[in-house]
């Protein structure tokens, strides 16, 4: 049977009431009585009986749980450390060839990016290496994802790097990176810090609380906080944090100083520095810029466009890098054309260290957003390439890794760190299957630690500039998308520009926190005023659907279905009630006062009521409310219920309930809905159907009491005429 929309929508069932414009001349029943083939017979289930809470049992739970031997710590270690259970299945030939093609690619573009988001976080280049070579490590053995690759990580380089040079200022540290000076801060009590041995302090000190927030989150089981990041918002995000990494970005590809700002209106006010200083670009500079811009964009585009047909990306940035940094090298751009280079880069790893605990206190929440977003991109990669590869993957587990893999690697000087999707979709179309890959990334990172670091002495960071610039292009392609998106969901739309304006105009964080609030005020602004409307139904089926969206759908006499599409609680209250009201076109408070006058009228005088102030005809006798779409009520909701229930039941209208949830049928009961009730079937109306079958042989048992009372008055009034006339013949 089909369905045919409306198109354009009808209101013209619309009706008012001659008080508040109501007028109930038009209630009119639009179509015949239905006679039901058979009869109602009421639904009864017998629900399983659910043990109440017991402290015994409780007890012997957590005294089980709590049992320590040989197979539970087994069991923890194994959940722990999932790379002890799959290394004893690694199948060598089949995994380990596409493993070490992967991790070398992987290794080798992570190169060039370690270096330029070190300086995006504010660090010196040696630290983007150490973080991309410890925290792979790290998550190689606590992770279960398979292919999720780990690192420096644009968006969070970007809000570390905000943090650090919060704090630098607040130490007293120049912000002119020309100039050093030595503040009274000390590491660990006891060596005094320049500006670098700062940085790096804070973001270790970072990196630490980053790494105890994810962990706390994955133990305690967390994860659902994700579930407030969507996909909408999280893109905005992206987008919003990638248009500001560009514009922090382009003093290094023009070669100009400008000055810092930070918070409210920061992008518009450093790109009207950057317009107005650009006339002392370093001409050097600019054209590296534009040349490696017009070297690695085309590449890439090559790549993204034909990656299922090659089997490897061609490593375009890194031979920029090499190539810039020869040419840098032997025509001497420093000395001749002022040209900035990375400087000194020095060998071999750093002495663990505490971080610096007295700096926690003034991270602690500037840690939150970055541990928030680091495990979300890290989950949400986990689970879709999981599910791509149809293996399964436990949430938690992936966020105690990532902890893990931003808690230890504090203590090597490294940054905090999350999933990356770039060399993530580099290593999963490369032929990686497991975290084997990982630890050949690593290696490739220790061979640049050890040996190869210092040949990167001459390389101009205008070059690192171009790289980080050119990674972000995924975040801005997503402007292309916009239309598209506003076809799909014109809220998301709106979630998508507020958080991306919030996130590229006030700050990261707060844009963050923004977006989020947005997204929540969305979901109760569409729970405060959902759809509502009136059902009918299809032909002489059982089917119920919306008669005014669909033609052909036709009313029950007698009989109205109202359905509400969410939940009913304090919030959305008043506009159930006034949804109702409309829709039925009975407002039963109105509808009684104005039987009451006319009653009232009627006893004072014998003659007939006048009209205006006649009792009013209503064509309803049963009012069905589909409760489908209501996932839970709450107290205030159930009062409104209870309100509709004696107030149509004063003008002569039952309220029946239909598809209530079994949470809903407690809730009632508890509640003493069925209080007065001859028939506690009313209450379980288990489909429309059902309700309308009981609502309709209500109304033909009442119809055939109404003609009995009739023929039963008809045959006796004849008998009274002759009674009449006798008593005048006698008389």
């Amino acid at each position: 049977q089909r369905l045919e929309r409306k198109l354009p929508h009808d209101n013209s069932f619309r009706s008012e009431f001659p008080f508040q414009g109501v007028d109930f001349s038009h209630f009119q029943p639009s179509s015949t009585l239905s006679q039901p083939s058979v009869p109602y017979v009421p639904i009864k289930l017998e629900e399983y009986e659910t043990p109440g809470f017991s402290v015994k049992i409780f007890l012997k739970k957590v005294e089980k749980s709590c049992k320590c031997n040989q197979r539970s710590v087994l069991n923890f270690f194994l959940k722990l450390f999932p790379a002890i259970e799959w290394l004893s299945h690694y199948r060598i030939k089949e995994y380990l060839l596409g493993d070490i093609i992967s991790g070398l690619l992987v290794g080798i573009v992570a190169i060039p990016q370690s270096i330029s988001y070190a300086l995006l976080a504010s660090q010196d280049p040696i630290y983007g290496l150490y973080t991309n070579f410890f925290c792979p490590i790290i998550y190689f053995a606590m992770a279960t994802s398979r292919h999720v690759c780990v690192g420096s990580f644009g968006v969070l380089c970007l809000m570390i790097g905000e943090s650090v040079n919060r704090q630098l200022r607040l130490a007293g540290y120049e912000s002119d990176g020309a100039t050093v000076m030595m503040a009274n801060a000390t590491l660990n009590g006891t060596v005094f810090c320049d500006k670098s041995c700062y940085a790096i302090s804070v973001a270790t000190a970072l990196a630490f609380l980053v790494g105890i927030y994810q962990i706390l989150l994955g133990v305690f089981q967390l994860g659902f906080i994700s579930v407030y990041l969507s996909e909408p918002l999280l893109s905005g995000f992206v987008t919003g944090s990638s248009l500001t990494i560009i514009t922090s970005q382009m003093n290094l590809v023009l070669g100009i100083k400008i000055p810092r700002h930070d918070g409210v209106g920061s992008l518009i006010l450093t790109w009207i520095d950057i317009f107005r200083y650009i006339g002392k670009a370093n001409i050097c500079d600019l054209v590296t810029s534009l040349v490696s811009l017009a070297v690695i964009v085309p590449v890439k585009e090559v790549n993204r466009y034909y990656r299922d047909k090659m089997k490897a990306p061609f490593p375009i940035e890194l031979l920029v890098v090499i190539a810039a940094t020869l040419l840098s090298y032997f025509f001497d751009f420093n000395s001749k054309y002022k040209s900035k280079i990375c400087g000194a880069i020095p060998t071999g790893f750093k002495q663990p260290a505490v971080p610096d605990l007295r700096l926690l206190s003034n991270l602690a929440l500037d840690a939150i957003p970055i541990a928030i977003i680091g495990f979300a991109m890290t989950v949400s990669l986990a689970e879709i390439f999981g599910k791509k590869h149809g293996y399964p993957v436990r949430a938690n587990q992936e966020m105690i890794a990532i902890g893990m893999g931003n808690l230890i690697p504090a203590f090597f000087s490294c940054f905090a760190t999350s999933g990356a999707l770039t060399k993530t979709l580099l290593k999963e179309s490369t032929g990686c299957q497991t975290q084997i890959s990982s630890l050949v990334s690593s290696v490739v990172m220790l061979l640049i630690l050890l040996w190869i670091a210092p040949l990167f002495y001459s390389l101009q960071t205008c070059i690192l500039g171009v790289v980080t610039i050119v990674n972000l292009r995924g975040g801005l392609r997503t402007f292309a998308d916009i239309p598209k998106m506003w076809r799909i969901s014109k809220i998301d739309t709106v979630v998508w520009w507020v958080t991306m304006l919030s996130s590229s105009l006030i700050s990261t964080e707060l844009g963050l926190l923004v977006g989020v609030c947005f997204a929540l005020l969305c979901i109760i602004f569409r729970t405060q005023r959902p759809r509502a409307t009136l059902l009918g139904r299809v032909n002489d089926s059982e089917i119920y659907e919306d008669q005014f969206t669909y033609k052909r759908i036709s009313s029950i006499a007698n009989i109205k279905i109202f359905r509400f599409d969410t939940s009913l609680y304090y919030a959305n209250k008043e506009y159930f009630k006034s949804s109702l009201f409309q829709k039925t076109g009975i407002q039963p408070s109105l509808v009684a006062a104005m039987q009451k006058k006319a009653k009232a009228k009627a006893k004072k005088s014998t003659t007939q009521v006048s009209e205006d102030v006649s009792a009013p005809v209503i064509d309803i006798c049963t009012l069905i409310i589909d409760c489908g779409a209501m996932q839970f009520i709450d107290s205030v909701g159930l009062s409104v219920l209870k309100e509709i229930h004696q107030d149509y039941g004063k003008i002569g209208v039952q309220v029946l309930l239909a598809n209530c949830n079994p949470a809903t049928r407690h809730l009632l009961q508890a509640s003493g809905w069925l209080t007065g009730m001859e028939d506690s079937g009313l209450l379980f109306f288990h489909s429309i159907h059902a309700a309308v079958k009981f609502a309709e042989q209500q109304n033909q048992a009442q119809q055939k009491e109404n003609e009995v009372v009739r023929e039963t008055f008809l045959s006796q009034e004849p008998q009274n005429v002759l009674v009449d006339s006798s008593l005048e013949r006698s008389l």
